[in-house]
């Protein structure tokens, strides 16, 4: 078992670190590790740092600048949706890939946008002072362009200000073919060893002042502050590496109630919930290529959180989380008595007993009621409804099908008091079936119990933080810019087995399979393939990464381009709760394949020509 220690003494590689406050004991850590720059290198508001190469990719990804000319790079998987928009039977860019040999062919995505990190900036004292948030973002911001947010840290005991420069005309350049992008599809998904080139490139444009402008034929490519340089000759086992982008959650203080509920109840409910819809949708695919491309975004959207609690499940189980937590709260309680923080974990079980069961009828409203396309569709406003991008990529008789499944599945797990009245599998969705839905979501004593946890966790995060007062906290994730760091190194998943950190082209023709959907290899990849087997493709290395970083650039010991995030190994996805140095690696695509993929498959040297390599 392990013991009380072992949480407070976190492994070098575990952490999601601010970049304004690395300076200390993250960046001597670093250097230690290998970092050959300085904290003011990766991140400094009086001139231009590694932190302006950097950009939150629409709502949930990261993304990098890697040319002077605006050029953006992330990962398949965020560009998807985009990607699929473009495509239609006749012109299938999901299958088939897309490259724009010039500027002209560059195709602009409405509602996209990119968010440039310029300054972070400690408020906590205004609000704990009082002054209201809107007071502070507005004299932060007055006279700019420039948005900002104030987050909570460590549960509210520290408040910073973010302030961005959004970009919103945004097109996409380079995309590889799916079986490229996606190679592996789901049975790979989460996966090691990875073969998946996982990309795709957009160029991000300004007006002729170089400041954020709506669409125009008349912008021009933005020309970036910072952007990265390509480490050409790429990394080996235990070579220094660091994460850069914006991890979306982590929750390494959830009381042990919660992590029972995850485990016990949340997580299994959810997971079957989706097996249902994954089953309808991968036999509709199947049968129709139209039904194909409407649902290959949802589809992915779908599988990727399913298959990830799976494993998160998995995890927790095999780390005894939640006995080892309970033993950490009584420890906490014996240090707490006498104090301000004495009992705090106890009325947080408590809170959690009661709350458990709301979030499990939550839980399901979200994931089976509102996993009916129509229902959901129906939840929105009338006024906020785009029935055209809706009805594009939507199948009445899949959807009917699914609906039918998922009511069915909810009046088996839910008692009647807790359904809308007369509600059965044989209900449909419409305008009042949807209203009753939204009341029954809006529960205020669900809304009440979750501010009293706020509350409490306040408290029990800035005991512990006390209670280890040499202990270098991080604070979690919450869609904001962080630094993780580790090394190039395999893993052993499970006994006798060691699983090497990198992978080449050699294993995609090894998994070639043209029966396989998502293992036929592209004709074009076979016949390049022979020359290049020793290609790079994939690595996995120890930074502590989350839903968010997929796309984050990861860096070498002097800050250049080695590799694109993309994932984690399966065994290690309950890294969010917990973090095990032992199994925990991100995966990335090396930078080397990308340059193969673009250059000798996609003909696009021209892309090539502006970057910088080294």
């Amino acid at each position: 078992m392990i013991a009380f220690g072992a949480i407070y003494t976190a492994s070098a590689d575990e952490g999601m670190w601010l970049p304004s406050l690395l300076d200390g004991q993250t960046i001597a850590k670093m250097r230690k590790e290998g970092l050959k720059l300085k904290a003011k290198d990766l991140y400094d508001i009086n001139k231009a740092s590694l932190n302006d190469a950097i950009v939150r990719f629409g709502g949930g990804c990261t993304g990098e600048m890697i040319s002077p000319e605006g050029l953006l790079l992330t990962n398949h998987h965020c560009g998807y949706g985009q990607i699929q928009s473009h495509s239609s039977v006749q012109n299938d860019y999901l299958t088939y890939g897309f490259v724009a040999m010039n500027r002209e062919q560059e195709l602009p995505n409405p509602g996209l946008s990119v968010s440039f990190l310029r300054e972070m900036r400690d408020v906590t004292a205004d609000i704990e002072a009082g002054v209201p948030r809107d007071s502070i973002i507005a004299r932060a911001t007055a006279g700019t362009h420039y948005k900002a947010s104030i987050q909570p840290l460590y549960y509210g005991n520290e408040h910073y200000m973010y302030i961005y420069e959004i970009f919103e005309d945004v097109r996409l350049v380079f995309a590889p073919p799916s079986a490229i992008g996606k190679f592996g599809g789901d049975t790979d998904n989460w996966m090691w060893p990875r073969h998946t080139g996982d990309f795709s490139m957009f160029r991000v444009y300004a007006d002729k002042d170089g400041k954020p402008a709506k669409y125009s034929k008349d912008n021009v490519p933005y020309k970036p502050k910072r952007f990265l340089e390509i480490a050409g000759k790429g990394v080996k086992e235990g070579d220094f590496t660091f994460v850069y982008g914006f991890p979306g959650r982590t929750q390494q203080f959830l009381h042990s109630e919660a992590v029972r509920y995850l485990v016990e109840r949340g997580n299994p409910n959810k997971i079957a919930i989706r097996d249902i819809r994954l089953d309808y949708m991968n036999k509709a695919a199947a049968e129709s290529p139209e039904v194909r491309i409407k649902y290959a975004a949802k589809n992915a959207s779908v599988a990727n959180a399913w298959k990830k609690w799976q494993g998160e499940m998995l995890g927790l189980q095999r780390l005894g989380t939640v006995e080892r937590k309970e033993r950490e709260e009584a420890a906490f309680e014996k240090w707490a008595v006498g104090s301000e923080f004495a009992g705090v974990t106890t009325k947080l079980g408590d809170v959690y007993k009661e709350l458990n069961e709301l979030q499990f009828e939550r839980d399901m409203y979200s994931e089976a009621a509102l996993g009916s396309e129509m229902l959901r569709y129906l939840s929105t406003p009338a006024a906020r409804r785009d029935s055209a991008r809706f009805y594009k990529d939507y199948d009445a008789k899949l959807d009917e099908q699914i609906t039918k499944d998922l009511f069915a599945y909810l009046v088996k797990v839910l008692p009647a008091s807790k359904l809308p009245k007369g509600f059965s599998a044989q209900s449909k969705p419409t305008e009042e079936l949807a209203t009753e839905f939204a009341k029954l979501m809006t529960n205020d004593k669900l809304l009440a119990l979750n501010k009293e946890l706020d509350s409490l966790y306040k408290i029990y995060v800035r005991g512990l933080r006390k209670f280890k007062p040499t202990k270098e906290f991080y604070p979690d994730a919450n869609s904001t810019l962080r630094v993780a760091f580790g090394k190039v190194a395999g893993y052993t998943p499970n006994d006798g087995v060691y699983f090497v950190p990198q992978t080449t082209i050699r294993g995609i023709i090894e998994k070639d399979n043209p029966e396989i959907y998502d293992y036929d290899v592209p004709q074009k990849l076979r016949d390049l393939a022979p020359a290049n087997m020793d290609v790079p493709v994939a690595f996995i290395a120890t930074n502590h990464t989350s839903g968010g970083n997929s796309g984050s650039p990861v860096l070498d010991a002097n800050g250049r381009l080695i590799g694109l995030n993309f994932d984690r190994v399966w065994q290690g996805t309950m890294s969010d709760v917990e973090f095990d140095p032992s199994v925990c690696r991100n995966i990335s695509m090396d930078v080397r394949y990308i340059l193969f993929i673009v250059g000798q498959y996609g003909g696009a040297q021209h892309l090539i020509d502006e970057m910088v390599i080294r």
